[in-house]
């Protein structure tokens, strides 16, 4: 997949370096309506997904899992079926007057939660809250992903493995 940005480059530029990076959408049924969680990213505190780089060993759709779990304490059956993707900007490394930035294409992946653990890896360093779809969609700033969430349908019962 070849990303652009906004702006074309010179010809003569190097294109972005971009990153994978894999996300699990944290859902359950309550009274019968679907909630996605949501938690707050530890430097902003913006609203975001779990999501991280792959962990050796693991497959795309278990290191999604493996995120959900240290950034929110999420355990639960997660899908192979990806729900889309999406892109944003890193920041990898923040010194005075500099700012290291790379473009991280971000894989989602469903994960039917079954548990939330009050301890786990980054507690007290997020929050997290159960929205409706929609509603979370108007609390993230990245556009593709907020069209995943307000698209949201929980995948057919029976296609997800329980996260190890």
């Amino acid at each position: 997949m070849t990303l652009m940005s906004a702006a074309s480059p010179d010809p003569g530029s190097p294109l972005p370096e971009t990153r994978s990076q894999y996300a699990a959408l944290c859902w359950r049924l309550d009274a019968g309506r679907v909630q996605v969680l949501l938690i707050t990213s530890r430097d902003t505190g913006r609203w975001v997904i779990p999501k991280g780089w792959q962990v050796e060993g693991l497959s795309p759709a278990q290191s999604a899992a493996r995120e959900a779990f240290e950034e929110a304490g999420v355990r639960g059956a997660v899908s192979d079926a990806r729900l889309g993707h999406y892109h944003y900007d890193k920041a990898l490394c923040r010194r005075p007057g500099r700012e290291d930035h790379v473009t991280c294409v971000v894989t989602v992946y469903p994960l039917q939660v079954a548990e939330l653990a009050s301890r786990f890896p980054e507690r007290g360093q997020r929050k997290r809250k159960w929205f409706a779809p929609e509603k979370a969609a108007r609390r993230v700033a990245e556009p593709e992903l907020r069209a995943l969430l307000a698209g949201f349908v929980p995948p057919p019962a029976g296609i997800a493995a329980p996260a190890s």
